[in-house]
């Protein structure tokens, strides 16, 4: 009798935790189940306190959102709550509420990207070279070892020639890397403020040997108009090669980044290409407005004193409100 309770408990802490993510063709799934992730950045989550973080995720799957965009690296203002340190060793308390915050998400059925980003700011957050960026993967994999709700993007829009750049040959060591320590996992590197035309889709599919690709597309006023023919676009030149994977936008525009200040009505048109291009995941983007003074608002940039919900504005929240309705439209559009 004993002896089966042992291997009952044995067996309860050995299972996976929250839904298991995966891929089928060019679909995320959840539990084996095609699932598009609809999502929204919550960069600075690690700082958010647990109060805040459980109000967060409460209302985000109350409006049908399921991933969530979390840095393991990331400083702002004047706080830098990296679940790494620059030698990228794990770092206390923020690796502890890294760990917190997926549990929480999975308990919710909800998808956390962990993204890592090459270099380091004054205070913190980045990763400053290839040594520590192996050792960051290597902290983050085993903290969530036997986790499902969680990919990991290796490096914030690595393409970028500045200190964000990590060459394609380091990716394809740190993904081979992440392979060994959990097989299951699935991997991206995004690539920052462009399309992806057959060289980039190649170089990240063949060469590094991803699990997607994760495009940051432009920012600019047509944008949403590009969306769904873009990933057309992107499907096709993947079929041609032979190689197909889920297109993920996981870092679209957002308001307060330029003199163009998107509404609702494009973010869900933006959504609304996605999801009848055949994307697998879109992202609720948002963060502070550049240039303003120190009133804010932060968004997902400082959630420390307020959580992400209180400090959306009326257009993004008309964002929230709307969008797993128009996912489940367009859905049923592209079925017909």
């Amino acid at each position: 009798m004993m002896c089966a309770m042992v291997a009952a408990l044995a067996a309860t802490l050995l299972a996976p935790r929250g839904p298991a993510l995966g891929i089928e063709n060019t679909r995320f799934t959840l539990n084996g189940k095609p699932t598009f992730l609809l999502g929204i950045s919550y960069y600075g989550g690690l700082g958010a306190p647990d109060r805040i973080l459980q109000r967060d995720l409460d209302a985000l799957k109350r409006h049908g959102f399921n991933w969530i965009r979390v840095w393991a690296t990331w400083s702002f203002r004047d706080a830098d709550v990296s679940a790494v340190d620059a030698p990228g060793v794990p770092r206390s308390p923020y690796m502890e509420r890294l760990v917190r915050l997926v549990d929480e998400c999975g308990k919710r059925g909800i998808v956390v990207d962990v993204t890592l980003s090459r270099g380091r700011a004054a205070i913190g957050g980045g990763i400053p070279d290839g040594a520590a960026h192996e050792t960051a993967v290597r902290s983050v994999i085993a903290a969530l070892k036997g986790r499902r709700n969680w990919y990991l993007d290796l490096a914030n829009e690595r393409d970028v020639r500045d200190a964000r750049y990590v060459a394609t040959k380091e990716i394809r060591a740190l993904r081979d890397l992440a392979r060994r320590l959990e097989p299951t996992l699935l991997v991206t590197a995004s690539f920052g403020g462009h399309d992806l035309g057959e060289d980039y889709i190649r170089e990240a599919l063949v060469d590094a040997d991803l699990d997607f690709v994760a495009p940051h597309r432009p920012r600019h006023k047509g944008s949403p108009a590009e969306t769904e023919r873009h990933t057309r676009d992107c499907l096709a030149t993947m079929r041609r090669m032979g190689s197909v994977a889920p297109v993920h936008y996981q870092e679209p525009f957002r308001r307060g980044y330029g003199n163009w200040q998107p509404v609702a009505a494009d973010f869900l048109a933006d959504l609304r290409g996605a999801v009848e291009g055949g994307a697998a995941g879109w992202c609720l983007h948002n963060g502070s407005n550049r240039g303003a003074d120190v009133s804010g608002p932060w968004r997902s940039f400082d959630m420390r004193e307020q959580g992400l919900m209180e400090q959306l504005d009326d257009e993004e929240m008309e964002v929230v409100r709307q969008a797993r309705a128009v996912v489940l439209r367009a859905q049923k559009s592209e079925r017909h």
